[in-house]
This record gives C-alpha cells, sequence and structure tokens, in this order.
C-alpha cells in the first residue's frame, strides 16, 4: 500500500482536532482520523466519512502499523509532554514526517535533540504548526532579519480568546514549573513576575511573562541569545504568576492536578463559533541590538484555533506535496518568515523603519 499523500490526524476527537477535521474535508483532504477511543473516533470519521484508527500511543504495534500507512502524522492529543514522545519515537522508526500543535518549551526542546536522528531517517519533526507557534516564530524571524545583529527579543500576544480544555490542562500542568526565559543562549526559570507595557494599537497594557514556546523555538529560529514572551495581563494571569513558589509547587501535587482538570472537564469544550469567528490576536515582537538599536514589528491574525487548524493543515499539504527538510524544523525555518503571511486576516506591519 503506498503512503504517499496520505495524512493521520491522532487526536481528532479534541477540540482542535475536530476543528482540524472538519478544515479538512473542506479543503477537500481525506485523513485518517485517529485517537485513543472507537466510541469518539468512529462517530467523527462516519460523519465526514473518513477512516479511523483507535489506539493509546503505548500501544506500539498498533502505532506504528497506524504510521506505515501515510507518509506525515499531525498530532493533536496533548498534554504533549505525555505523548510527543512515543509519537516522535514510531515516526523515526517508520520513517513518518511528524507535526504537532504543541507551544510546551521542553517539547520542543526534547525535539530538538532529536535533530540528528530525524535527518539520518529522512523525516521532518516540525511540532508547533499551530498558534502556538506559527505567527510567533514567523513574527521573530521578521524582526530578526530587519536587525541581523540582535541580541535581546521580546515578544507580546495580546487579544486571546476563550481555551480549549487541553489548552487549560496543559497550562494547569505547567504551573509548577514557573516561567522561563533565555539568557544567554540557556533557558533559565525566572524569579519573580516580569512585568511590562506595550501598546498593541489602542495605548498601553499591562503584560506578564509566560512560558510560551517561543522561548525554545525563536532561538533555534535566529539563535538571538535573549528571549522572553508576554502576555497581555489580567487580574487572573497576574495573581497566577506572581504566586509565590510554594503555591505552585503545592498546585503542581497529583492529587492538586487532578482537581484542578476535573474542575477544566466542567468547563465548556473551546470557544464558541462566534468567538472564533469575530476573535482577533495580536502580536509584537522587538528586537534590539548592543548598541541599543531596536526594531519592532506587529501581526494581526485569526483567533487562534481557527489559525491553528488553517496553519496546521498548510503544512500538512506542504509536506504531502514533498516541501520538506528532514531533521528538526521550526515554521520559519522550514517554510520562511513570510509563511504566516499567506492566511486569511493576517496582516503584518513594522512600527519603525
Amino acid at each position: 500500500m503506498s503512503r504517499a499523500g496520505k495524512v493521520l490526524i491522532y487526536g481528532a476527537t479534541g477540540y482542535t482536532g475536530k476543528l482540524t477535521a472538519r478544515a479538512a474535508k473542506a479543503q477537500g483532504l481525506t485523513p485518517i482520523l485517529g485517537g485513543r477511543s472507537v466510541e469518539k473516533v468512529k462517530p467523527l470519521a462516519d460523519e465526514l466519512g473518513l477512516e479511523w484508527r483507535a489506539f493509546f500511543l503505548n500501544e506500539t504495534e498498533k502505532l506504528e502499523k497506524a504510521l506505515n500507512e501515510v507518509s506525515v502524522v499531525l498530532h493533536i492529543a496533548g498534554p504533549f509532554s505525555a505523548t510527543s514522545k512515543p509519537m516522535a519515537d514510531a515516526c523515526i522508526k517508520t520513517k513518518t514526517h511528524y507535526l504537532d500543535i504543541t507551544g510546551e518549551i521542553g517539547v520542543f526542546e526534547a525535539l530538538a535533540a532529536r535533530d540528528a536522528e530525524a535527518r539520518q531517517a529522512g523525516v521532518m519533526l516540525l511540532p508547533g504548526v499551530g498558534f502556538d507557534v506559527v505567527p510567533s516564530d514567523c513574527l521573530a524571524a521578521h524582526v530578526a532579519r530587519r536587525l541581523p545583529d540582535a541580541e535581546d527579543l521580546k515578544i507580546y500576544i495580546g487579544g486571546l480568546s476563550a481555551m480549549s480544555r487541553g489548552t487549560a490542562k496543559t497550562g494547569v500542568e505547567g504551573i509548577a514549573k514557573g516561567t522561563l526565559v533565555r539568557r544567554n543562549g540557556e533557558i533559565e526559570p525566572l524569579e519573580g513576575a516580569n512585568e511590562d507595557l506595550i501598546d498593541f494599537g489602542q495605548g498601553p497594557r499591562p503584560t506578564i511573562a509566560m512560558p510560551w514556546g517561543d522561548v525554545s523555538t525563536a532561538y533555534h529560529s535566529t539563535k538571538i541569545p535573549n528571549i522572553e514572551v508576554h502576555f497581555e495581563s489580567s487580574p487572573q494571569i497576574a495573581r497566577m504568576m506572581k504566586m509565590p513558589f510554594f503555591m505552585k509547587a503545592f498546585l503542581g501535587l497529583p492529587f492538586m492536578q487532578a482537581l484542578l482538570k476535573r474542575q477544566i472537564d466542567r468547563q465548556p469544550e473551546g470557544p464558541t463559533d462566534e468567538q472564533r469567528r469575530t476573535g482577533r490576536a495580536i502580536l509584537i515582537a522587538s528586537a534590539r541590538n548592543a548598541k541599543g538599536e531596536t526594531v519592532r514589528s506587529r501581526l494581526t491574525t485569526p483567533e487562534g484555533y481557527t489559525l491553528t487548524a488553517a496553519t496546521g493543515l498548510a503544512i500538512v499539504k506542504r509536506v504531502l506535496d514533498g516541501d520538506f527538510k528532514a531533521g528538526f524544523q521550526t515554521p520559519s525555518l522550514a517554510y520562511g518568515a513570510d509563511f504566516v503571511l499567506q492566511f486569511d486576516n493576517v496582516r503584518r506591519e513594522d512600527l519603525n523603519a
């Protein structure tokens, strides 16, 4: 059986997975849908007229069999701290290209460490093909292109809408790890809260440093040694990030994690169709060199989950067409700083000459 032109979407029954599967069908793709539960994946596949496979990632034989049917997997089943390694292991073994939608710093770094393995296997490992981190990675690469000797990079993200249960659970898992930044090329924890002000377009807004994937990926894309990522702040975010270490450690205990995740399961599955239709995200990247010269650029995008389905599937199509680079990649390394500009309602502006 030929694997050419075939993709597996694993994690198709979650909020983002269903959006992506339906978008794939609308675009004329015929992915195989995968998930852990027959009871969840089969009805979705039947609805869309698609093939399906059901298996857990620790069912290695079933996983490898499924991957041997396709040339690329779009891995959407988080938390990727738990699911990325078994999927990447199987992809390298079966010579299947690996894409995922993670925003987890540790996952990016673990996959980057497997660059040589992937090159030898002739496969691409490209994590972060959604809102985490396509727009921010492309924007980082753009400002680095504008200021090639930049030494400091700050990325500010505003306008984020409601999050899915999966995203919220990933955030809960990261509480105990605290905020991570990059200093002199190394990832390190940040002591205390790092706050700032940025004008997203309607006057200065407070921001606070967060452990976002670009702390990893922007370094691989630009080699800028000092990187921070800030989110537009809110009272809830500020309280969480300013929480004392002992409280973060307490919330990281297994029984507290289970309690918090049960509470998340009572929330809506994700943003409503209206929230996704009207939502916009705004990203600003500011790069500075040793002379104090600074460049700033702003990127406006659709709502994050909508963009994730669009960018993930666009990259799937590129890979199916043979447009890939073996080894570990970031979105901008694989497809350039301007890749994000092809999508509807994406606009980039340079804020200074």
